[in-house]
């Protein structure tokens, strides 16, 4: 019996920091946390970025190479949140910030966990 390779199962930290060389990034150590704890969402209507492979459209290297390239999102973010063309992103501070379509917005939470309660949580 062959084992699948499951893209949403909780990435290690090996994993992690390969994701960060790759992108050329270094996460914050929030971010990292998320990760591992496997993007929990909460009952939010849109899918964290993925690191590991075979996850379609949750791939964090597809997100943030069209992000950084086309819709505007500086290197220093990374988007790890994207819905129809809008990012929610994470700053290397740990700020995160909401990036539309239109471009840069002033919505910005101080923290991963400030930003969970109120998008994933209060916005129910």
């Amino acid at each position: 019996m062959t084992s699948e390779i499951d893209p949403f199962r909780p990435p290690t930290d090996e994993e992690i920091t390969s994701a960060e060389t790759r992108l050329g990034v270094m996460f914050h150590p929030d971010y990292r946390a998320f990760l591992k704890g496997g993007g929990d969402v909460g009952n939010a209507v849109f899918d964290p970025a993925v690191v590991l492979p075979g996850s379609g459209y949750c791939d964090l290297f597809e997100i943030a190479q069209y992000a950084w390239e086309n819709a505007g999102v500086p290197r220093d973010l990374v988007p790890f949140i994207e819905d129809n063309g809008d990012y929610f992103c994470i700053s290397p501070s740990g700020e995160v910030s909401y990036w539309s379509h239109n471009g840069a917005t002033s919505e910005r939470w101080p923290s991963l966990s400030n930003w969970f309660q109120q998008v994933c949580v209060e916005r129910r």
